[in-house]
């Protein structure tokens, strides 16, 4: 048990580019602050993390880390979506597990290589 969940399915990052190749993976990421921590005070400052590795000669997803609330919850559906080989795109195409911070993987969009501010907005 941990202060906060941390789940994670297939490869970490560190394992797809010694695998894959720095020049065959991307790695999209984002900081977001959950809407049940923006609610309280306490809570307010702290920011979850979720990243998504991906192939880029197929599109295919080699690994998908969570760390914030529910990720148990949220990691359980995506562990049977790589064992089906799903695409960013499939990922894209799919509503996050609801209701948790799900939606944050399904939406993301900055990579580490575009160097972009991977902070999420606020509503």
């Amino acid at each position: 048990f941990t202060p906060i969940e941390y789940g994670t399915v297939g490869y970490s990052e560190d394992e797809a580019l010694e695998v894959f190749g720095k020049d065959n993976v991307e790695i999209y990421h984002k900081f977001f602050t959950p809407l049940e921590w923006s609610l309280s005070e306490s809570r307010s400052h702290h920011q979850a993390f979720t990243k998504v590795i991906v192939d880029k000669s197929n599109n295919k997803v080699l690994g998908i880390h969570f760390l914030g609330p529910n990720a148990g919850e949220v990691m359980q559906g995506y562990g049977t979506a790589m064992k089906k080989c799903i695409t960013f795109k499939d990922l894209a195409d799919t509503v996050g597990i609801h209701p948790t911070s799900a939606e944050e993987i399904v939406t993301l969009t900055v990579t580490k290589s575009s160097g972009a501010d991977a902070s999420a907005g606020g509503c």
